[in-house]
This record gives C-alpha cells, sequence and structure tokens, in this order.
C-alpha cells in the first residue's frame, strides 16, 4: 500500500491582525539512546522557556519540511521529518509584535540523525534531551504536556 504524498501547502504569507489566530508547524525531534525514546526540547530566546521548535509556514514547504527547518535554525537538528501530525496545542505569545495573537501550533515529528553545533540560532537558545515524561513536566502548554506523553514513534508511518 503506497502512502499519500504530501504536497507543499498553497498558500501565501501574509500579516494577519492580531486578533486573528494564525497556524505554526513545530517539530517533536526524537531519538532512541540505549532502547529509550527521548525527545529534545530547545529554550525560547527571551525567556529561556523549554519548547518545542516551532515556526510559520513557508511556501514551497509541507508543514513538516517547515517543522524540520526550523528544527535546524533553532535547534542545529539534522533528521527525517515525518508528515503525520501527532497533535495539536494553541498558546499566545506574551512578548514582542505578536503579543497577544492567538496561535495553533500543529507538531510533526522529526526522526533525529544528529546534532550540529553550528546553526543559525546556536548563540540565542539552549537544547537537551529528556524522556517524555520529564519533557512534558518542562513545557508550559497543557496540550502539549499531552502530545509528549503520549508520543509513540512505534506507531508512525514513514513511507519508503
Amino acid at each position: 500500500m503506497n502512502a499519500p504524498v504530501m504536497k507543499p501547502l498553497p498558500m501565501k504569507i501574509r500579516r494577519g491582525l492580531k486578533r486573528e489566530t494564525r497556524v505554526q508547524f513545530a517539530a517533536l525531534c526524537y531519538r532512541y539512546k540505549n532502547d529509550k525514546l527521548q525527545v529534545l526540547l530547545i529554550t525560547s530566546r527571551q525567556r529561556g522557556r523549554w519548547i518545542l521548535p516551532k515556526g510559520w509556514p513557508e511556501n514551497g514547504l509541507t508543514p513538516a519540511k517547515a517543522a524540520l527547518r526550523e528544527a535546524f535554525e533553532e535547534g542545529g537538528v539534522k533528521g527525517t521529518a515525518i508528515d503525520t501530525c501527532v497533535g495539536v496545542y494553541n498558546y499566545s505569545k506574551i512578548r514582542g509584535p505578536m503579543a497577544g495573537m492567538p496561535k495553533v501550533v500543529m507538531v510533526f515529528p522529526v526522526a533525529v540523525d544528529k546534532l550540529v553545533k553550528s546553526y543559525p540560532e546556536a548563540n540565542e537558545r539552549r537544547r537537551k534531551w529528556f524522556g517524555r515524561k520529564a519533557a512534558a513536566a518542562r513545557v508550559d502548554e497543557p496540550q502539549l504536556r499531552k502530545i509528549l506523553k503520549s508520543f509513540d514513534p512505534g506507531t508512525l508511518f514513514v513511507a519508503e
């Protein structure tokens, strides 16, 4: 059975009003170490909170590929993005030009091959591997906690 082919979203990126909900794509970066599942969290730039790498839709990229690009830019991740959304959570940024704008975040798994030392935001963020429960305990968003606790890469369909 062939998997459906994910195509880039046909969208124009525009600046919305502050009250409009905007969509972002996040990378749930994972690996196995000594047969134990680990997920990668990074810190936010302003407050140093533990988060998933995430960013805005990009023309020409599927949501999973956009999440992978953010994982590289924010965390130095090299890996494979999986075109399966494993959950959705929401939040509102409290600082900066997008403060108060509600955001819905679609989460896409990224199987990590390696972390590189040199990446665009290396001097602005920290990164660290956690078990699922430990990662869930460190993020602020309740919906994201549930996604992290229940994440199981063994249930994902990966096209060859």
